[in-house]
């Protein structure tokens, strides 16, 4: 799971693009970068959050240009050192850079036709350099004339055709212009603005809407499953064309992103994530009810379970409060890397409000429940302040199965949840009991927001992939990758 965007605009773009960036920092803590263009490329990129990769006006005053690239990285593939930071470049043809956000469970199968067929060396071991090869490698056979969107769309076309996975990308061609896309099921998110402009019109594309609207983009869409979008830099003229079959391969995002990594102010697939926790709540609270629990005081894990927390307090007839202080100068720990990473930042992370905790049966509110540590130290904490008992809400289903499409869980034994029912789960994190979210109230939470969704990628609450290829054989390689790479706790 990462965070990009993408300007073309008709000034500078460098700072408007590190604002942007900002707002997506929530989607990626280890590696940071951006790319400009004004005849040839200027870019920095570099490892941990912006404000350590861009430390002073020096370190952006280089980039110069009107149009941009950037991307804040959240690893699930690669080492995750500086040398995997986005964006990537290839010279020919034309100059091309990328960023992405995604994942691409077959890359060793990619890696291998890119080095042993098409002779191509790769500098890293990030699958957006992967994507950007085979781009250019369909885009190479066509330079002796004029580029034209058509190559554009059979170039992509060879991305599907080799890359599984989710992936929503974005290219800058040099001096030809703009090229976004998503992968064929549409399961990573990615939006489109346009703001007109007295000389040219002016686009941005980012992660999520809340990145481009705080830059003034108040026209903007969700760029569709199987799109492919050019903008041409000097005319400005937009191009569309949907590649796919969508009886056939229908739109199918990411439940996460509304339970869990999308800003409460984004908007996805015409869905705000506030009003999506909200109903989650308001479903999760008619399950608490059935429990005929003695609740004093319902409490959320800040800061995602805040919106869901006060919608169950409301519908139960409760008390809410705030009783664990978060540390904002501390990263969302459920993506950093390493087991005792985690727990350490937890305990730095929060502290509780005695005077709310003491003596009360508090109903714990949380997004979900993953590998059971962050939950387990948490209650601790509770616990230990006083509490005379702690009940876990999950307003998300439990989660059982790897994601193989960016989030960073792809082995079969990391989850509570495996194997285990809700008394196992409470025994394993110490509460005093577990409540969860159905898949079916957690699916419906979204919908009431765009009943034209249909379906979504739940795979790591059910174990169904969208994408067919995922194997038992590619699911082992995987698993060993992420092992050679863990962090040794």
């Amino acid at each position: 799971m990462c965070g990009i965007i993408g300007l073309i605009e008709n000034k500078p773009v460098v700072e408007r693009l590190y604002r942007g960036l900002l707002t997506l920092q929530h989607r990626g803590q280890d590696a940071a970068g951006m790319l400009t263009y004004n005849g040839i490329f200027h870019s920095r990129k570099g490892s941990g959050l912006i404000k350590d990769v861009f430390r002073s006006y020096e370190d952006i005053i280089h980039l110069k240009g009107n149009v941009g690239l950037a991307q804040v990285r959240y690893p699930t593939i690669g080492s995750g050192k500086a040398e995997d930071a986005q964006p990537f470049i290839v010279n020919y043809p034309y100059g091309i850079a990328i960023v992405h956000n995604g994942n691409v469970p077959n890359y060793k199968q990619v890696r291998d036709i890119i080095e042993n067929k098409h002779k191509r060396m790769l500098y890293s071991k990030n699958d957006v350099e992967a994507i950007l090869n085979i781009f250019a490698e369909a885009l190479s056979k066509n330079v002796k004339r004029k580029l034209e969107f058509r190559d554009i769309v059979k170039a992509v076309k060879a991305v599907y055709k080799t890359v599984v996975g989710a992936y929503s990308v974005l290219l800058y061609i040099k001096g030809e212009g703009f090229v976004a896309f998503k992968d064929p099921y549409g399961i990573r998110p990615l939006v489109i603005g346009c703001k007109k402009d007295e000389f040219l019109p002016q686009f941005a594309f980012a992660s999520e809407s809340a990145a481009i609207t705080t830059l003034g983009y108040k026209e903007f869409r969700d760029v569709e499953n199987g799109e492919v979008i050019f903008i041409e830099e000097k005319k400005r003229k937009m191009h569309s064309e949907i590649i796919v079959n969508r009886k056939k391969v229908p739109h199918t995002p990411c439940i996460f992103e509304w339970v869990y990594f999308a800003r409460p102010d984004s908007v996805i697939d015409k869905v705000n994530v506030y009003k999506s926790r909200v109903h989650m709540g308001r479903y999760l609270a008619n399950e608490v009810k059935k429990r005929n629990l003695d609740i004093d005081v319902v409490i959320p894990v800040p800061d995602s379970a805040r919106d869901a927390a006060i919608e169950i307090a409301r519908v139960l007839n409760l008390k809410y409060r705030e009783g664990l202080v978060k540390n904002r100068y501390i990263g969302r720990t459920f993506i950093m890397p390493g087991e005792k990473t985690r727990s350490i930042s937890v305990q730095q992370k929060l502290s509780p409000i005695f005077s709310e905790i003491e003596g009360k049966r508090i109903l714990l509110v949380d997004d979900s429940i993953v590998r059971g540590n962050t939950s387990r130290n948490i209650i601790k904490m509770v616990k230990e302040a006083g509490a005379e008992k702690v009940y876990f809400a999950s307003y998300s289903a439990p989660l059982t199965s790897p994601c193989f499409y960016g989030i960073d869980m792809q082995t079969r034994n990391e989850f509570a949840a495996r194997g285990r029912d809700e008394k196992d789960i409470a025994k394993l994190i110490g509460a005093d009991e577990v409540i969860y979210q159905s898949i079916e109230l957690m699916q419906k939470a979204v919908k009431d927001g765009n009943p034209e969704l249909k379906q979504f990628c739940d795979a790591c609450f059910t174990g169904v992939y969208p994408t067919k290829e995922i194997d038992l054989k590619i699911i082992e390689e995987i698993e060993e990758e992420r092992n050679s790479f863990a962090p040794k706790d």
